[in-house]
């Protein structure tokens, strides 16, 4: 019996998955957990594609979303952006 690698990147086929990952992930992640699922986000959409919307190249791109990388917040905004999604703020409950 043979078993392959889990990739969620073959998981996120639409706008909806990414968003209920991606705010998963920002609930109960830490940075490291948040960066990395922005790169799986934009491996599943294409890095070529975001490369071309946020003006980055491909190589920039798989070392800021790589694991252990620290990437600047203007680059997070730019790759959330080309991946349809953005930053919303509210109120945490007591």
């Amino acid at each position: 019996m043979r078993t392959s690698k889990f990739d969620i990147a073959d998981y996120l086929d639409s706008k909806e998955m990414i968003a209920e990952y991606l705010n998963t992930v920002l609930e109960e992640g830490d940075n490291a957990d948040v960066i990395n699922a922005i790169g799986h986000i934009a491996k599943a959409i294409g890095m070529t594609k975001i490369s071309e919307e946020t003006g980055l190249s491909r190589p920039s791109l798989y070392k800021a979303l790589s694991d252990g990388s620290k990437p600047q917040f203007a680059t997070i905004m730019k790759v959330l952006k080309a991946i349809g999604g953005q930053i919303q703020v509210n109120p945490m409950s007591a």
